[in-house]
């Protein structure tokens, strides 16, 4: 019921926007400028669609693998101690467990193609576990919270945008990498937070020694990777970025198999029985997707997006405090709702500001914090046609916003 008002507010707002500017300030060419874009956004959500359809047809293959050979229940048990407080409803061993730590990993290196075809199967399991087919269940909430606050262990497409461009502007013994604890930092202090957020909602005491060890071990080791890799220049720093993520895709592929001949399962089969499942999942999701990016296509077309920053920088100014970070805030305001429109507002930023600069790196520290909220609601929750999404909006724009406060003034401490 949120995403609908949410929606229907997106193009509402616009359109008031837009007869204002055509009524008083004479731009007649508002209106052709929003249906445009609103065209493309369409074709956008469609295109975005088909192409995660071979991702998810692989992946959800190698998970039937997976799943058949045991190796998900291996997952699940591993985790089931820290997952078994915070995900109520769901059986001790279930699979949902596995699939969900799985997502987690794929979100924390940074491998985004990989991570949705996996939680959204972790999202059907618990689909599978809701008695109220049409209404998000606690545990479903819990996922997509902190799916959308997950760790960044690996900023990789980060990092690989500031390097390009910093060659474009010809920045000397530039380290694209700088903005790696930064980041690290951001997401952590947000997953954190959507923790405690949802389970105050939930009435979940996480104050138990599964999800202590949990948070201080992870805490503790990711912390460390961090201080290791620093010791290396971008560029070693990149090649070692890229061979854990690609390691980690090719060592889970080739367990599953092994694990599946182990059992002298026939994985062929068995792949082309989950990679169908992926094909008819990812055209699912096609209505969602349209529109959720068309609503914000108005939005940002007519002009709100420039309001709201402007306003939130006379305030800030109006208070006394800095007001170098508000170039970056496009960059913040568009992240829940669009990855890809996050990422050309980021690159704005660089090319305007230069990717040295304060605005440029607070920018790419937002970019790799925070997660396509909006985004992620509408293509989880319509996999499997969840129409009321309770509170589960809420909690994660309240993780997202702290993360945000939290990559500003990291932001700060690092870099002004």
């Amino acid at each position: 019921m949120v995403l609908n008002y949410v929606w229907i507010g997106f193009f509402l707002i616009g359109f008031i926007v837009a007869l204002y500017k055509v009524a008083f300030l004479g731009q007649m060419d508002i209106f052709s400028t929003m249906v445009t874009n609103l065209f493309d956004s369409a074709k956008t959500g469609f295109e975005i669609s088909i192409g995660l359809t071979g991702m998810m047809a692989l992946w959800l293959g190698i998970m039937k693998i997976g799943e058949h050979a045991g190796v998900v229940n291996v997952f699940a048990r591993g985790v089931q101690p820290f997952f078994k407080t915070l995900f109520r409803g769901v059986p001790k061993g279930h699979p949902a467990y596995g699939n969900i730590a799985m997502n987690f990993s794929a979100n924390m290196l940074g491998l985004d193609n990989a991570a949705t075809p996996l939680g959204l199967k972790a999202m059907n399991d618990l689909q599978e576990l809701n008695p109220q087919k049409e209404k998000a269940s606690d545990a479903q909430i819990m996922f997509l919270v902190l799916n959308t606050a997950g760790i960044t262990l690996i900023p990789s497409s980060v990092i690989a945008i500031r390097q390009s461009m910093a060659i474009e502007q010809h920045v000397a013994n530039f380290n694209a990498a700088d903005i790696f604890l930064p980041i690290l930092i951001s997401t952590f202090v947000a997953f954190t937070a959507g923790i405690l957020i949802t389970s105050a909602f939930q009435r979940i005491n996480i104050f138990k020694w599964p999800v202590l060890i949990f948070i201080l071990g992870f805490g503790g080791a990711i912390f460390g990777l961090a201080a290791w890799l620093r010791q290396f220049p971008a560029e070693t720093m990149s090649k070692y970025v890229g061979l854990i993520g690609s390691g980690v895709i090719l060592t889970i592929i080739m367990l599953f198999l092994i694990a599946g001949l182990r059992k002298k399962l026939n994985v062929y089969d068995l792949f082309i029985e989950g990679a169908k499942e992926g094909f008819t999942t990812a055209i699912k999701i096609i209505p969602y997707l349209v529109a959720m990016l068309a609503a914000i296509s108005v939005f940002r077309s007519s002009g709100c997006m420039d309001y709201l920053v402007n306003g939130i920088a006379f305030v800030v100014a109006a208070m006394g405090l800095n007001t170098d970070f508000v170039p970056a805030l496009p960059v913040a305001f568009m992240k829940p709702l669009s990855g890809g429109g996050a990422r050309g507002l980021m690159v704005d930023v660089l090319k305007e500001h230069g990717v040295n600069s304060f605005p440029g790196k607070i920018a790419s520290i937002i970019q790799g914090s925070t997660e396509t909220t909006f985004y992620v609601l509408a293509v989880y929750f319509g996999s499997v046609n969840v129409k009321d999404t309770r509170y589960a909006l809420l909690c994660g724009l309240l993780a997202d916003g702290i993360g945000l406060i939290t990559a500003i003034l990291v932001g700060y401490l690092f870099f002004h």
